[in-house]
Formats: structure tokens, C-alpha cells, sequence
């Protein structure tokens, strides 16, 4: 057991990629379905930075800043939809160690450094420029984890239109309101846990990738398809304890520890 943590996403990037859905499916736990949008599989990549990470309850001035990037998919587990991370960097020695060994996600330590082009601390407080100010976002990324595959990212990112709330059903909605993860135990047993956080403002996002080589890392081809990408200067998250999914199903009563 671990207890439900609190946090703040801010400077989001959401790079997203369509993906056969078999294609995705050969890297997917055997209880896990690939999420389709229009027949589409998508792959994700996601820099961004957690800030004020603490257990729940504790005041946020306690908490911790953690940079990170990550590779995911979208699934469902008996139909219950979520993500699935492929992998997940990110710059915390002590994030990596306990989201390994409680929560199961497959993190990597690494160097990263976020920068906002209009003078922002990279504490996540402000949104880096209105759209259209020419606000961005600076963000790279080199895996630094023993024995881990090498990986890297480097992009500069930000707004390039007016807001919206993502239309339920659109594919905005689809790639962005998630409330779940789900992960796999060394035992092979699914586990999951909730994130309990407002809508996502978003922006329509400009992005110029110079370097990502986390396709390769994780086992895939990269996608021929330009990517379809969304800004968003963040949310305010609560994530639930890691639970076993297996439990809920049993008995209705929720997962076990």
C-alpha cells in the first residue's frame, strides 16, 4: 500500500500519434485491450513537469518538483478505459524509486531540464505566454538509468490558438481525459490506480521535435503519421493508492492493497 499522492501537471505536451491498434497490442499485458478512436490505436508522448508532489493532506509548500516524460497508450480492462504507460523518465531519484517499487510503473531515472521562453519559473506557477505572445516551452530530456535502453527527447512546444475544453467523444477528449492507469505487477497480476483532477484547458500546440528516441527504446517503429498536438498549462491532480484490479472484479468491493 501507498498513500493517494497530490500534485500539479503543468507545461503539457501531448504529442500524439495514430498506431495500428494490433501493432500496440503485441506490447499490451494480455488482460489489456488497445483503445481505438476512429479504428486508431494512438501513441503518446508526453513531457511535462509534476510540481508539489507530497502525500495527500500535506501542505503543498512541502512538496517536490519532478520533471518527466513519457510514452503511453490507451486501454481498457474490462472495459473500463485508462492509459498504459510504455515508460516514463524522469529527473527524481527518490520519484523513480517509489513509483517503481509501489506503484509498478516503469520509470526511469534521467536528466531533464523544462524552460519557459517568457521568463517563467519552470515551477509550473504561470502559463509560459497566451497564445499567440509567442510563449514556449524549452523541454529535453537524456535517460541516465543503470542497465535501462538509452533514450532521449528534445522539443520546444506551446499555444498556437485560442483555448477549448475537449468535446466529449472528439479526439481531443479521447487522448486527454483519462482517469486511470493501469500497470502490471512482476507477479503478472493488473493493477491500477485513480487520478481525480478538473478538465483539461487546452490549447491547439505548435511543436518542433529535434531528437526522440524513446520509439526505439520501447520497441517500436517510428510513426510515419505527423502528429496531431495539444497544450495544456496544466491541472491539479489526486492519485489514489495502487490497487489490484483482479479484487474489484472478485468481490465489488474495490482492490486490494
Amino acid at each position: 500500500m501507498v498513500l493517494p499522492l497530490a500534485m500539479g501537471w503543468r507545461h503539457l505536451l501531448f504529442e500524439n500519434y495514430p498506431i495500428e491498434p494490433a501493432v500496440l497490442d503485441a506490447h499490451l499485458p494480455d488482460a489489456l485491450d488497445v483503445d481505438v478512436h476512429d479504428g486508431s490505436g494512438w501513441l503518446s508522448v508526453v513531457p511535462f513537469t509534476n510540481v508539489q508532489v507530497r502525500p495527500a493532506g500535506l501542505p503543498a509548500r512541502l512538496g517536490l518538483p519532478l520533471p518527466e516524460l513519457n510514452l503511453r497508450t490507451y486501454v481498457t480492462c474490462d472495459g473500463e478505459p485508462g492509459v498504459y504507460f510504455f515508460s516514463l523518465d524522469a529527473q527524481g531519484v527518490l520519484g523513480v524509486t517509489g513509483a517503481r517499487l509501489f506503484h509498478h510503473l516503469p520509470y526511469y531515472y534521467a536528466r531533464i531540464s523544462l524552460g519557459v521562453a517568457d521568463g517563467d519559473d519552470d515551477d509550473g506557477a504561470a502559463v509560459p505566454g497566451a497564445p499567440g505572445a509567442g510563449g514556449l516551452v524549452r523541454f529535453t530530456c537524456r535517460r541516465r538509468h543503470p542497465g535501462a535502453r538509452p533514450a532521449a527527447y528534445a522539443a520546444t512546444y506551446g499555444p498556437s490558438g485560442p483555448s477549448f475544453s475537449a468535446e466529449p467523444g472528439s479526439l481531443a477528449a479521447f487522448l486527454t481525459e483519462r482517469y486511470r492507469f493501469y500497470t502490471e505487477d512482476p507477479a503478472g497480476r493488473i493493477r491500477y490506480a485513480d487520478i481525480d483532477h478538473e478538465r483539461w484547458t487546452l490549447y491547439p500546440a505548435t511543436a518542433t521535435v529535434e531528437r526522440n528516441t524513446l520509439f526505439a527504446a520501447d520497441g517500436f517503429e517510428r510513426p510515419d503519421a505527423e502528429p496531431t498536438c495539444y497544450y495544456s498549462p496544466g491541472v491539479d491532480v489526486r492519485a489514489s493508492r495502487s490497487k489490484r484490479w483482479r479484487d474489484e472484479r472478485a468481490d465489488g468491493r474495490g482492490g486490494g492493497a
